[in-house]
């Protein structure tokens, strides 16, 4: 609580950046532009390309903006799974291994419909 996200995002992305060492591109909202958090990242993964999302001035009231609709959509998919709806798990562990349950069960849905 007593960071910034800026300062968070970079930390956050040296750890994934070792974990997932594909990553190419990130979309971030437009908290994460400046250049401390550029280079921050530029810093850490250098071939990570990072592209911020922005509202538009012309948008009035509510704007499904590119990208991060993406995310928003997943994490309603994943919510309506009863066992993630509410954060019952103690452990990460048990957590992380119902959300990839969810995951599978989203993704074999997905693969097994029929479309005519």
């Amino acid at each position: 609580a007593s960071v910034q996200d800026r300062t968070g995002g970079v930390w956050v992305m040296a750890t994934l950046f070792g974990l997932y060492p594909f990553l190419l591109r990130l979309y971030a909202d437009g908290g994460y532009q400046g250049p401390a958090f550029k280079a921050g990242l530029r810093r850490v993964c250098r071939r990570l390309k990072l592209t911020i999302v922005k509202r538009s001035e012309k948008a009035k009231g509510f704007v499904v903006l590119p990208k991060r609709w993406i995310v928003e959509r997943t994490f309603a998919w994943l919510n309506r799974c009863r066992r993630l709806a509410k954060d019952w798990e103690c452990r990460s562990r048990t957590a992380r291994a119902f959300l990839l349950l969810a995951s599978i069960r989203l993704m074999t849905r997905k693969l097994c419909q029929t479309t005519i």
